[in-house]
């Protein structure tokens, strides 16, 4: 759908990005990588200048740091600059659990985009 709505030039205020795990095990790291990247990049496109970005990714093998870079490198391909409004993790209905790092999988960045 998102793909249609790019090659039809539609425009938004506000889009979220939640697609299913991409990266099910580290050996499919880059590639995931690599699809959240062109999925982030057609939406950064079709976003009108102050929309918003809501972008998220349930997959335990992508890092934070890794999912906030794949962002900002998105945005600048897409010759848009974007501010961080926030970063945010699971809600308190998924526990984080110590001693099981599989469980704190979740991240979700929002941002303005000019």
């Amino acid at each position: 759908m998102l793909k249609d709505n790019a090659a039809e030039k539609r425009q938004y205020d506000t889009i979220v990005l939640d697609p299913p795990a991409f990266a099910k095990s580290k050996h499919d790291l880059d590639n995931a990588m690599r699809g959240y990247k062109e999925l982030n990049l057609r939406a950064l496109k079709m976003l009108r200048p102050g929309g918003v970005l809501l972008t998220c990714s349930c997959s335990f093998h992508v890092s934070p740091q890794g999912f906030l870079e794949m962002v900002a490198e998105a945005a600048q391909d897409a010759h848009r600059s974007a501010r961080v409004l926030e970063i945010r993790g699971q809600a308190k209905d998924h526990p984080i659990l110590l001693g099981v790092p599989e469980t704190g999988y979740l991240k979700c960045v929002i941002v303005a985009v000019n």
